[in-house]
């Protein structure tokens, strides 16, 4: 059973920065495609961030490109999202997301998905 434990959330001011880190257990790391989602209060979960085998297969959100980078370490079975430049609309529950299909990852549903870190964004 894949299992994804997040940390790495907070409060932060505009312009201000976060590293979300997303620990994963329960499959091989290799053959998992990874992801990041969030939900805002009164709205769906969307998707932000996905990221193949290696660090050169990425994909992002428009609202986010340019100030968010997806990245993994293999040898730590660990996936992070670096946020830059944060604005109050960022403001969400960020989940880490695993999927054997890079599809279903980048379409926002996931097989797997951890319990979410808040993120904050104060104006």
């Amino acid at each position: 059973q894949v299992q994804l434990v997040e940390s790495g959330g907070g409060v932060v001011q505009t312009g201000g920065s976060l590293r979300l880190s997303c620990t994963f257990s329960g499959r091989t790391f290799s053959s998992s495609y990874m992801g990041w989602l969030r939900q805002a209060p009164g709205k769906d979960r969307e998707f932000v961030a996905a990221i193949g085998w290696s660090d050169s297969f990425t994909h992002y959100a428009d609202s986010v490109k340019g100030r968010f980078t997806i990245s993994r370490d293999s040898a730590k079975n660990t996936v992070y999202l670096q946020m830059n430049n944060l604005k109050p609309e960022d403001t969400a529950v960020y989940y880490c997301a695993a999927d054997l299909s890079y599809r279903d990852v980048r379409a926002g549903v996931p097989s797997d998905w951890g319990q979410g870190t808040q993120v904050t964004v104060s104006s």
